[in-house]
């Protein structure tokens, strides 16, 4: 009983639909009783009517009671009528029901009466004929109680069959009533987080529009306050980029100088301490630009051609520490994303895959397709994530422990951006799973419709 207060009391729609069919329930019940009650007094007033009927006939046609009663009875035991003639003295030694005579009192007032004789119960209609005559019309009770309450049941049926029909329909229509309420929820549910646009109230009932607007209200606010923090990032690394390289240029140009060798080792750490940040710099782009709400694509993209453009960029990084990084196979596909976000996610990734594979090692770029959907891989032979850490190397800034390469804890958290704006799934995995080693990154994007691509997927 608790359980269902508590849920009634949640729900708005189980609560309308429950008072609805409380109430519902109750005026049938009310219904039905009032209806049976007044069916069953009225089949009564019409069996009283036949033997009013039955009494006139006999007086107006002038016909005598026979003096065996089972003359004057029908043939049906359950519609049988007795006529006998009150205070003849000439009662019949067996009983009503084997054909004999009632045992009526000789002083029964004209009238209807419901009278007990012997074990049977009878309504008995007493007359005086216009001749002086007194005629007693009889009826079993029982037979008579049966037929009315028969009649009174067929009235009541109707509501009966029609209440549970009713019930179900309440409750549909009560279900469909809040459909829009539960599309609206889906609807904002499915959304991804840099879906700020305002919520569509023209197809919602008035009733729930005012919640809308206050919703559209707070995204909007809520959009707002998120591109003013992009735009002071953004500008925050635009501004900080010139002094940094300004400090490169200054470092470079030190470097050139004749110096002692702590010096030098000391210049080399702030070497590396610019390009961090200015490498840091430019992810913080990267990532605003990811985080920046961008127009559909207009076409597919090859998957080959970008990962060509990002080992042209890369390759350098590769050949420095000796890695042989290449694309397997020859397959293609095409994917509906932009061009840009397509890059940054391999650039990201294979940058990654390079910067924390050892010297002498390998990075594999392949691409397939399965059920629909591209199915982009970038392996290394690295030292891999550990399961511990996978859920949270997609935060921003975070990077593994124990590690000593220099970066920024960007990438992953940008891959992961792109991934959701444009409904791309990333999976982590290790290389080898026999020795758990080595990092296995796969990127799973819908694919260009056949009629949208059409065109050759062989490398451009």
């Amino acid at each position: 009983m608790d359980g269902l207060k508590k849920r009634l009391n949640e729900s708005v729609q189980l609560k309308l639909s429950f008072s609805l069919s409380l109430a519902i329930l109750a005026v049938a019940v009310v219904a039905g009783v009032f209806s049976f009650l007044s069916a069953f007094d009225e089949a009564h007033e019409l069996q009283d009517d036949v033997l009013r009927q039955v009494a006139r006939l006999m007086d107006q046609q002038r016909l005598p009671p026979a003096t065996a009663a089972t003359d004057a009875r029908l043939s049906d035991e359950e519609s049988r009528v007795i006529v006998q003639r009150l205070g003849d003295g000439n009662l019949s030694p067996v009983g009503a029901d084997a054909g004999g005579r009632l045992r009526l009192p000789t002083t029964l007032a004209d009238g209807l009466h419901t009278l007990e004789i012997g074990s049977e119960t009878y309504r008995v209609l007493a007359r005086t004929t216009a001749a002086g005559k007194r005629i007693a019309v009889a009826q079993e009770s029982g037979f008579r109680n049966e037929i009315a309450r028969d009649s009174a049941l067929r009235t009541v049926m109707p509501i009966l069959i029609l209440v549970p029909v009713l019930l179900l329909i309440v409750a549909d229509l009560v279900r469909k009533l809040f459909r829009p309420i539960a599309t609206l929820s889906k609807e904002i549910e499915q959304r991804a987080e840099q879906e700020l646009h305002p919520i569509e109230d023209h197809h919602l009932p008035t009733e729930v529009r005012p919640f809308v607007v206050a919703i559209n209200r707070l995204l909007a606010r809520v959009a707002e306050s998120m591109d003013s923090q992009r735009r002071f990032v953004a500008d925050a690394a635009h501004e900080l980029r010139s002094p940094l390289t300004a400090l490169s240029l200054q470092a470079e140009r030190l470097a050139q100088a004749e110096m002692p060798s702590q010096a030098r080792e000391r210049l080399v750490v702030l070497r590396q301490g610019i390009e961090r940040g200015r490498n840091l710099l430019d992810q913080l782009l990267t990532l605003a630009k990811a985080q920046s709400p961008t127009e559909a694509p207009r076409s597919p993209i090859s998957i080959q051609k970008i990962y060509r453009r990002v080992l042209e960029d890369l390759m350098p990084l590769a050949e420095a520490k000796h890695i042989d990084i290449g694309v397997e196979g020859t397959q293609d596909t095409r994917v509906w994303a932009s061009e840009l976000d397509l890059i940054a996610v391999v650039k990201n990734l294979v940058d990654n895959a390079i910067r924390y594979t050892p010297e002498g090692g390998g990075v594999d770029l392949s691409v397939s397709t399965e059920e629909g959907r591209a199915i982009l891989r970038v392996q290394d032979t690295g030292p891999g994530i550990p399961l511990a850490e996978r859920d949270r190397v997609f935060e921003p800034f975070y990077r593994t422990l124990g590690s000593e390469e220099i970066g920024s804890g960007l990438g992953l958290s940008i891959v992961q951006t792109i991934a959701r704006r444009i409904g791309a799934e990333i999976r982590l995995g290790f290389a080898d799973d026999a020795k758990q080693a080595g990092l296995s990154v796969v990127v799973i994007i819908p694919m260009a419709a056949p009629s949208q691509g059409a065109e050759s997927l062989h490398l451009e």
